[in-house]
C-alpha cells in the first residue's frame, strides 16, 4: 500500500509569473507531496494583514499572511509549509522571512523559506522538498535517540565521501576519503569501516545512505534508508552533541553548499540550504589554504595565529575572494593573516545569506569537515558571541545520522 501524499500548504509570491511554479510541482511529485494554496475568504485577507502589523504593498504578500495565519489558528489543515518568494524583491524578503519565524513559534508544522529565481529548477528544490515530507512522515524515526544493533551509515558528499558503523549506539568503525568515482569511493570508505570494527558485510544489519550519491550508493548497497542531508545531518549533530532534548543550531558549511538548521528535540524545525556563490562554502578555504602552500589540516591553526581584520576581504564570490587572497600577499600580509581574514570572510557570507533564515538557539552545533577549520569555528563564534560545539566525530556527521536513523529498520529486515 502506497504512503498518502503529504499534504504541503504554499505561501509565495511570483512563482506562476517566473515559470517556477511549474517546478515547485514537479519537486513535490518527486517526494509524493500535494501542493496546495490555503483557502481564506476575502474578508480574511485585510483583517488577517491589519492584525499581522507588517507592511507590504503586494496582494500576493498580504494573501500569504492571510494563509500563514489559517494554518496557525488551525483553520486549514496542512502537513508542512513551504514559502516561496522572489529573490529580486526586499519586501518579499522580509515577509518571507517574518512568516517564518511566525508559523515556527504558533505551531508544530514543519516549514522552509525559498528565495527563487527565473532559473530555479526542480532539482534545486529537491532536497527541500524531500526534508519536509521527512519530517511530516517520520517524526518518530526521527525522534530516535539510540542506535541498536549494527549498521551502516554512508555519506556521499559532493567532496567527501564517509562511512560509519556502528554497534549498540558506538562508533566502531570509520572510513574518509575524497570523492571520486562515487560508487569506488563509497566501496573504499565502507571496506575500511568494516575492517577498523573488525566485522565483515554480513553483520550489517541495516545500511543508511545520505549526500549527493546517497541514490547511487543506496541501490548499489541495498540500503534500508536513503534520506536527503538536512534530516540526517541534524540528527547525527545533536546525537554526537548530546543535545538531543531540546533546542540546538546545526550549522553545516560543505564543499559546494552550507546548511543551517534549527533543531527541536532531535527534529529539524526551521532549515535552509545552499549558497549564493562557493566564495560561502569549504572549497574557498581550500583554495587559501594552496595559495598559501599549505594543507587544508593546517588552514584552522594558521588562522589562530593570525588578525582577521588587518586584510580586507569578501569572498561573498569566489573569483573575487581570489582576487582578495592574491591582493593581499602582495602587500607583503602574513600567512597567518590572510588564513584568518579567509575564515572571517566565509564565517561572514554564512552568516549574511544563511543564518538570518533560521532561529538561532544555543547551544550551536558546527559539523562537517570545516568543522575542522579552528580559525572558522573561532570566527563564527565571533559573530554569533557564543561558543561553538564542534562534537568528536563531527566530519563524520551524515553517516553517523544515517547509522543511528537506520537501527529503526532493523525489526523490518
Amino acid at each position: 500500500m502506497s504512503e498518502q501524499p503529504v499534504r504541503v500548504a504554499q505561501l509565495s509570491c511570483g512563482p506562476e509569473h517566473s515559470g517556477v511554479q511549474k517546478e515547485i510541482y514537479d519537486a513535490a511529485a518527486m517526494v509524493n507531496a500535494e501542493m496546495f494554496f490555503p483557502d481564506v475568504a476575502l474578508s480574511d485577507i485585510q483583517s488577517a494583514y491589519d492584525e499581522f502589523g507588517l507592511e507590504a504593498r503586494s496582494a500576493d504578500l498580504k494573501l500569504a499572511i492571510a494563509r500563514a495565519k489559517a494554518l496557525v489558528d488551525g483553520s486549514v489543515d496542512a502537513d508542512a509549509v513551504f514559502i516561496a518568494t522572489c529573490f529580486r524583491c526586499s519586501e518579499a524578503a522580509i515577509v518571507r522571512n517574518e512568516l517564518r519565524h511566525y508559523i515556527h513559534n504558533n505551531s508544530k508544522l514543519p516549514v522552509v523559506s525559498y528565495s527563487f529565481t527565473e532559473r530555479t529548477t526542480s532539482g534545486t528544490l529537491l532536497t527541500r522538498m524531500e526534508a519536509l515530507t521527512t519530517i511530516a512522515r517520520r517524526r518518530a524515526l526521527l525522534a530516535r535517540e539510540k542506535q541498536v544493533g549494527i549498521t551502516l551509515g554512508i555519506d556521499s558528499g559532493s567532496s567527501t565521501t564517509k562511512a560509519i558503523v556502528m554497534k549498540d549506539n558506538e562508533i566502531v568503525g570509520t572510513g574518509w576519503t575524497p570523492t571520486t568515482a562515487v560508487l569506488e569511493s563509497a566501496e573504499t570508505v565502507v571496506n575500511s569501516a568494516l575492517e577498523e570494527a573488525g566485522i565483515s558485510m554480513s553483520d550489517i544489519e541495516a545500511i543508511g545512505t545520505t549526500g549527493y550519491g546517497r541514490f547511487l550508493i543506496g541501490q548499489k548497497f541495498n540500503a534500508d534508508l536513503i534520506q536527503e542531508e538536512l534530516t540526517v545531518n541534524s540528527k547525527g549533530a545533536v546525537y554526537l552533541a548530546d543535545k538531543q532534548r531540546g533546542e540546538a543550531t546545526v550549522i553545516d558549511i560543505g564543499g559546494m553548499d552550507n546548511k543551517a538548521i534549527s533543531v527541536q528535540d532531535g527534529i529539524p524545525g526551521t532549515f535552509t540550504m545552499g549558497g549564493i556563490c562557493a566564495g560561502a562554502s569549504g572549497r574557498f578555504l581550500e583554495m587559501t589554504a594552496k595559495r598559501l602552500g599549505v594543507d587544508i589540516t593546517a588552514l584552522g591553526p594558521l588562522a589562530m595565529k593570525g588578525l582577521s581584520k588587518t586584510v580586507p576581504m569578501n569572498s561573498y564570490c569566489i573569483v573575487f575572494g581570489t582576487q582578495s587572497l592574491v591582493n593581499a600577499l602582495a602587500e607583503g600580509h602574513t600567512k597567518e593573516d590572510v588564513a584568518a581574514a579567509a575564515c572571517r570572510s566565509v564565517a561572514e557570507q554564512v552568516f549574511e545569506q544563511q543564518l538570518q533564515e533560521v532561529d538561532i538557539k544555543e547551544p550551536v552545533i558546527m559539523v562537517g569537515g570545516t568543522s575542522l577549520i579552528e580559525g572558522l569555528v573561532n570566527e563564527m563564534g565571533r559573530l554569533l558571541q557564543t561558543e561553538i560545539v564542534v562534537p568528536h566525530h563531527s566530519q563524520y556527521i551524515g553517516s553517523v545520522g544515517s547509522a543511528l536513523l537506520a537501527s529503526g529498520f532493523i525489526k523490518d529486515r
